[in-house]
């Protein structure tokens, strides 16, 4: 799913009413609640991308579905029903949330481990983010099996590999010279 030009603005429309009347916390929730729902769901989202299917109904459908989020969201799905522009709900709630992390100093780390990261790992993900970093951070896992174990540290550019699959590769190399 790209970002297209057209998420960004709405995002940031979004974000520029939803902070300025104080509410930017509650929909940046609400946009964090909309973009893994479309991404759990494929029914919804195949619903939300349906050409076929009115924008009255499924303006309908997520404000039965997404009923409890703030006024600021219900009316982006206002927006996009007036613009028949639905299939770009997931990019704007994703650009959102990146716009929001970037407004209140939030930096993302993406921590790629074998298996979903446990209590123990992420105290010790968090301490090797401390080193790299003095901003905010927020910790994205992402589940790759081939890495083996251990885990791999990635914020903005900078990456931490302390993955099995690396320490095997330098072991390898370190051999055949």
């Amino acid at each position: 799913m790209a970002s297209t030009r057209a998420a960004i603005r709405y995002a940031k429309a979004i974000l520029d009413m939803s902070d300025a009347i104080g509410v930017a916390n509650e929909v940046s929730n609400d946009m964090t609640l909309i973009a893994s729902t479309i991404n759990g769901n494929q029914e919804l989202n195949t619903f939300i991308e349906n050409p076929t299917i009115k924008v009255e109904v499924k303006e309908n459908a997520l404000l039965e579905v997404f009923a409890d989020v703030n006024g600021v969201t219900k009316g982006l799905f206002h927006l996009l029903f007036e613009n028949k522009r639905f299939e770009i709900l997931e990019a704007i709630a994703l650009e959102f949330n990146k716009l929001f992390d970037e407004m209140n100093g939030i930096e993302v780390a993406k921590v790629t481990t074998a298996f979903p990261l446990d209590v123990d790992l992420k105290a010790k993900v968090l301490a090797k983010i401390a080193t790299l970093s003095d901003k905010k951070i927020t910790i994205e896992n992402i589940v790759d099996a081939s890495i083996i174990g251990g885990f791999i540290l990635r914020i903005g550019d900078k990456q931490y590999n302390a993955s099995v699959a690396n320490r095997l590769q330098v072991l390898k190399r370190e051999l055949s010279n």
